[in-house]
């Protein structure tokens, strides 16, 4: 039997937002605000995983599920330290979902497992409609596919960037913190060590770039991610 596991993995010690996973979003911790995000898409299981005992109590207390990790230089090492905790006999589908995305739609999630499986790809991520105020935001990751990407597209990635000059005609959007890996292709990631290019632009995803072919769902509901203070009012803003 085929499953789909979800694993969150966060820290307290985010450089550009310290503490970020316990800032609270309308009266609620954002490590919460992703959770139930993450429980609300009825993908499979969910987990939080962290190296910090105050997140892991502050998950618990809610009712979630937690793995404590060791020290990693990202998301996605963590994640697959997590993933070797669990029972993962059945598990074919890992979704590395950042703990700074709060605001992802359950269908765009849905929809991304369901590529997944009928493709048979390695990873898979999200993208949705990039604003002209983001275009040059270092914050805002950007992600380049060949074609218009559309709601029934599932186009292999081009690049990763944060600001590049010369975008006349290139297909460019906004790229969400949400990850889908084989099992497989997750462990061959960890293998594969930091790239210089990762180290460079600070993208988990440059690892891979030219050796894993990345796929892309669209995502029609908001991509805002908490990297400031200031994202972190928009995010308010946004649920009002």
């Amino acid at each position: 039997m085929k499953k789909t596991v979800v694993i969150i993995p966060t820290r307290l010690g985010a450089k550009r937002f310290p503490r970020k996973s316990l800032a609270k979003i309308k009266g609620i911790p954002m490590i919460i605000r992703v959770l139930q995000s993450a429980m609300e898409s009825e993908v499979g299981e969910v987990y939080v995983t962290s190296p910090d005992e105050e997140i892991l109590e502050v998950v618990d207390k809610h009712g979630g599920k937690t793995i404590m990790t060791g020290n990693h230089s990202n998301g996605t090492s963590r994640v697959f330290e997590a993933f070797k905790k669990i029972d993962n006999e059945h598990i074919d589908l890992i979704f590395n979902w950042q703990g700074d995305c709060p605001m992802v739609e359950k269908n765009s999630i849905k929809k991304l497992e369901n590529f997944m499986r009928k493709n048979n790809c390695a990873i898979g991520t999200l993208a949705s409609k990039l604003k002209k105020e983001e275009i040059y935001n270092e914050n805002v990751v950007k992600v380049e596919v060949e074609e218009d990407l559309k709601k029934n597209s599932f186009l292999k990635a081009k690049d990763f960037f944060r600001v590049k000059k010369n975008l006349k005609d290139e297909k460019i959007y906004h790229h969400l913190g949400i990850y889908c890996f084989q099992p497989y292709y997750l462990e061959q990631y960890v293998k594969l060590g930091e790239s210089k290019q990762e180290k460079v632009l600070k993208l988990e995803q440059m690892r891979v770039q030219g050796k894993i072919d990345i796929n892309v769902s669209y995502c029609d509901s908001s991509p805002l991610s908490v990297d400031t203070l200031e994202d972190l009012k928009r995010v308010e803003k946004e649920i009002n």
